[in-house]
């Protein structure tokens, strides 16, 4: 079974995305990246984007993460800060630590296209 089907699926992905977002908006560290930003695409994206990482059967057709994140001027801590409030969003949802662990570890190599400073 893959991770997004043992965390529930596309509701469960929706409901994430969305406390997600209400976390990292709320963060001053985060919240100057999505000025100007439409979220609510931001979000459709991250859907696809996340239930495609965790073997859902959703396709992401966005743009590739490097491109998309290199104006940023992203840092390991912002990086950081964000996994974290995924993993805090996840375990407020009910996902048990080890498939949280699992979802962090997929995502750790998405650091070097994210982080440019």
């Amino acid at each position: 079974m893959s991770i997004y089907d043992a965390i529930g699926g596309a509701a469960a992905v929706g409901a994430a995305v969305d406390d997600f977002y209400v976390r990292v908006l709320a963060d001053p560290k985060l919240e100057g990246f999505f000025t100007g930003t439409d979220v609510a695409r931001l979000k459709s994206h991250q859907r696809a984007f996340i239930a495609a990482a965790l073997g859902g059967p959703e396709l992401y057709k966005g743009r590739d993460l490097a491109s998309s994140h290199a104006h940023l001027g992203i840092g390991d801590e912002h990086f950081d800060a964000v996994v974290a409030h995924l993993a805090a969003t996840l375990a407020s949802l009910g996902v048990p630590e080890e498939t949280i662990g699992e979802i962090a570890a997929a995502l750790a190599p998405l650091r070097a296209d994210i982080v440019s400073a």
